[in-house]
């Protein structure tokens, strides 16, 4: 069985501390469900599994606008190994080729990823471990689980239940064969607050005396993340992944440079822009999270003290460029957005946070929201911030750009992202949304003299004209 690992310690401690514990009879009936679904499905005494297949992944939180669903990559292989001792994770791929006009944002996922499980690595890593048939099972085991009876779709279940160390319920659907068919949980993410996380697993088969579903498809948010299916699977495969335990990032500190009179830039990693307006501040972009939002208020006070920030304009509705928009919210700042994203905003903006409660969740403030269509323009009669959506692009519908016409400087997001070297050759191919970038400077007529990409480079360099012309092949 199951050894004691630094991870499930962590999960014991949290589960010894809850202020609920079923009663003797209900955690007997869950001990004797979980011990028929471990024999039924051959894990008693499984330490390891590698599966292989073909897949689509999802890229969360990535859509091209607020009515479609994760936009995917497609991978030719599909290989997961996992160690349920150490425990440790690693999924290797091979990707099929990107077709030129996808749609939507997100990264590839690399050839290999690799987790190491340990007593720091946060939750919401670990979570992909335990949402697994066998790591449910062993996770429910240790967890003072409790029993009930639920149909779904016409169909009885048997639904076991523990409390995960975020405090969420973590809920397995077990059918009449002993067969786990369904795994839910919820997560805290900064957009979408306490996160519907929730797999289901299909077409078991037997391999090596171990049954495996041959179908996985895996949703967050309420949208597919994984849609794998599996071809063959190795019961107790080597597994030897290495790596230290993952750990929460660190996040950098923010620093500001100043680009023009009452004009500062916010690095690192994810930019934004501060404006002095006469009464007021206004912000381009709050990404990624509430860390990094009150990174950048921060930041926008010092270089600008004693005046409240009034406007934050949001680039497009990707998660990993909104994600700070409620902390702005809570700052009392109207958000700035393409009109199809305000619906949309004011319905996930508003969801429960009780996993990890934010600024917002206690102040309760309203959400205020300013919407434009092509083109936008403010003004305190000295700075001018001109905001013109990006027509034509593929990655967002609502793509905004900012531009200050006076000093020539034009804020993008996921256009052009900077190479690391300044002197990097240019991408072979051309990456189309930095075409359209360019397409969209010369329709506008716009004088850029230097570029604010949201994905700064690391270098802290200045970005100027030339090298978003050099990017797409062309003399500045």
């Amino acid at each position: 069985m199951f050894r004691k690992s630094v991870a499930f310690v962590l999960v014991a401690t949290v589960a010894g501390v809850m202020t609920w514990t079923a009663p003797p009879a209900l955690a007997q009936d869950a001990k004797s469900v979980l011990a028929n679904a471990s024999k039924a499905m051959g894990a008693d005494n499984l330490k390891s599994v590698q599966y292989y297949g073909t897949a689509t992944e999802f890229a969360f939180g990535q859509a091209v606008n607020p009515g479609s669903a994760w936009p995917g990559f497609a991978d030719k292989s599909y290989t997961r190994t996992i160690n349920y001792e150490t425990p440790a994770w690693r999924v290797d791929r091979v990707l099929a080729e990107i077709p030129a006009g996808r749609r939507g944002g997100g990264l590839p996922p690399g050839p290999t990823q690799s987790v190491v499980i340990g007593a720091n690595t946060p939750w919401a890593q670990q979570v992909d471990l335990w949402l697994t048939p066998y790591g449910f099972l062993r996770a429910a085991a240790s967890n003072n689980a409790s029993v009930a009876a639920k149909s779904m779709n016409g169909k009885k279940y048997t639904v076991v239940t523990f409390t995960a160390p975020n405090k969420a319920k973590f809920n397995g659907y077990i059918d009449a064969q002993n067969m786990l068919e369904k795994v839910e949980t919820w997560i805290d993410t900064p957009m979408l607050g306490d996160t519907l996380v929730e797999v289901t697993y299909s077409g078991y088969k037997d391999f090596g005396g171990v049954k495996f579903p041959t179908s996985i498809e895996q949703k967050q948010g309420g949208y597919p993340t994984l849609d794998l299916s599996v071809t063959d699977v190795k019961p107790d495969a080597a597994a030897n992944i290495q790596g230290n335990p993952a750990g929460a990032p660190q996040t950098p500190p923010a620093t500001s440079q100043k680009l023009a009179d009452g004009v500062f830039l916010i690095l690192p990693a994810y930019a934004a822009l501060a404006v002095d307006f006469k009464d007021y501040i206004v912000v381009v972009e709050g990404p990624q999270s509430e860390e990094r939002a009150n990174a950048v208020i921060t930041e926008a006070k010092r270089d600008i003290p004693n005046k409240p920030i009034k406007y934050v304009v949001n680039t497009h509705n990707h998660f990993d460029h909104a994600g700070g928009l409620r902390t702005f919210v809570a700052e009392g700042a109207t958000i700035i957005t393409h009109q199809g994203n305000k619906a949309y905003y004011q319905k996930i903006l508003a969801l429960p946070h009780t996993l990890n409660p934010d600024r917002q969740a206690t102040a309760k403030k309203k959400i205020l929201i300013e919407t434009m269509a092509d083109k936008k323009v403010l003004t305190d009669g000295n700075h001018v911030i001109e905001l013109y959506r990006m027509q034509g692009s593929n990655h967002n519908d609502g793509l905004i750009a900012a531009y200050l016409p006076k000093e020539k400087i034009l804020v993008e997001a996921d256009g052009f992202n900077p190479p690391a070297q300044i002197n990097a050759p240019p991408p072979n191919p051309v990456n189309p949304n930095t075409v359209n970038l360019v397409e969209n400077i010369d329709r506008l007529k716009l004088d850029v003299e230097t570029i604010i990409p949201i994905h700064y480079p690391a270098d802290s360099r200045k970005v100027a004209t030339a090298e978003l012309m050099r990017a797409v092949g062309k003399k500045d």
